[in-house]
């Protein structure tokens, strides 16, 4: 939902050759799978379900071990359940839940929108060439609530702070725009295309 042009223009400047589909026989032929997203959680699963991808994403990323990459509201469906919309469920890729932000005080802004700083709780291949703290853009009013500390890669400080970047063996999910987020963005989907 969304955002698919940017993306496309954004990893063939880093080097890849996208494809966007929901063929079954184009996963097979992918190296990678990047699940992008804007909207809510509820829509992007019925288009999860209307178009039968959770089957075809279940066989080639946990079965066949290939990386994905989930983007904003594709990171956040990586979840077990989301409530945006409602109480859904999710691809139940990574354990936890996607909730509302919860504003500190008065001046906090939901949706949270613009830059901000993401900042490394672990080494990853994600993250090479790249210093924690560095700023990305964000566009999102929910936020990841992993159920396991090992699954969050980096944080970010807003409603106190909020898991930017979450990480299972070959799935990744990361709730800023790497597409919008200028050189350091583009060094995130570099490092994902290396993996």
């Amino acid at each position: 939902m969304g955002n698919i042009d940017s993306i496309c223009r954004a990893i063939e400047e880093c080097g890849g050759d996208p494809i966007v589909s929901n063929k079954h026989e184009e996963f097979e032929l992918a190296s990678r799978i990047i699940l992008p997203g804007v909207g809510s959680f509820d829509k992007a699963m019925q288009n999860i379900d209307k178009f039968e991808l959770k089957p075809i994403l279940k066989e080639q990323v946990l079965e066949k071990k290939k990386p994905l990459l989930g983007i904003c509201l594709g990171m956040q469906i990586l979840a077990v359940k989301g409530t945006e919309g409602g109480e859904t469920e999710g691809l139940g890729f990574i354990d936890g839940e996607v909730v509302l932000l919860k504003p500190e005080n008065h001046a906090t802004r939901i949706p949270h929108v613009g830059w901000n700083e993401v900042h490394f709780e672990k080494n990853s291949p994600l993250f090479n060439n790249l210093q924690s703290g560095r700023d990305f853009y964000f566009v999102h009013s929910y936020h990841f609530n992993c159920e396991k500390e090992e699954n969050i890669l980096a944080i970010t400080p807003y409603c106190g702070k909020f898991v930017s970047v979450v990480n299972e063996k070959n799935v990744y999910g990361v709730q800023f725009h790497p597409e919008k987020s200028q050189l350091a963005g583009f060094e995130i989907l570099k490092n994902f295309l290396d993996l």
